[in-house]
């Protein structure tokens, strides 16, 4: 009943067109019953036409440090639900009215309107073990100063109402270079093991 609830769930978010400044439609995950959650920033350019997440540069990165703790991309994918801050591409920086640099940081209001998917998920699925990745997705969950002073870390906190274990991992794009020096790269390390020791990843994949 429940992988029936989710399912109805997805089919109403793809069906959303609250954000007019969002240049596709939502990107979603497989609609996996899994106690891990695990939350993105906004789709990008490519994700909006291959209607997966995480499915280009950023997710090449990214699944090779799930590869480092043992668990592919395929397998990854069919184990633990992918959501994200907001489902839609956002479009590209503007200077000058012209698409220039990375993907536009979605607005407050597209934000909380997305939210309101993000809560729903979180009900139906109860998750032990949320992984929010980069700052935008840490954010809403809890307060980021420095990723150094939170990643590698464990944090017991409560997410639109549930109560669970939260690690958070640096964004894997490539307009970033904090995870590729220390004290980013050991902290990485040090994040990645301590999923791959948490009760929920054991479950699912052993």
């Amino acid at each position: 009943m429940t992988q029936l609830v989710l399912k109805r769930l997805q089919a109403n978010i793809r069906q959303c067109h609250l954000c007019e400044k969002m240049q596709s439609q939502p990107v979603l995950g497989n609609p996996v019953m899994s106690k891990i959650l695990l939350v993105g920033q906004a789709p990008g350019i490519k994700e909006k036409d291959i209607h997966k997440p995480f499915a280009w540069t950023a997710g090449k990165t990214l699944f090779k440090w799930f590869s480092s703790i043992n668990v592919n991309e395929e397998e990854f994918r069919d184990k633990v639900y992918m959501t994200a801050v907001c489902r839609c591409f956002p479009g590209k920086k503007l200077v000058d009215n012209k698409p220039k640099g990375g993907d536009r940081v979605p607005d407050k209001t597209e934000i909380k309107n997305c939210a309101h998917w993000l809560q729903k998920e979180v009900a139906t699925l109860k998750p032990q073990l949320i992984i929010p990745v980069g700052k935008l997705a840490i954010s809403q969950i809890m307060a980021v100063n420095k990723l150094d002073q939170i990643i590698g870390q464990t944090f017991r906190l409560e997410f639109y109402r549930h109560i669970a274990d939260i690690i958070p991992l640096p964004h894997p794009s490539g307009a970033s270079t904090w995870h590729q020096r220390d004290p980013g790269k050991s902290l990485l390390t040090q994040a990645l093991k301590t999923i791959q020791q948490h009760s929920a990843w054991h479950n699912t994949f052993n």
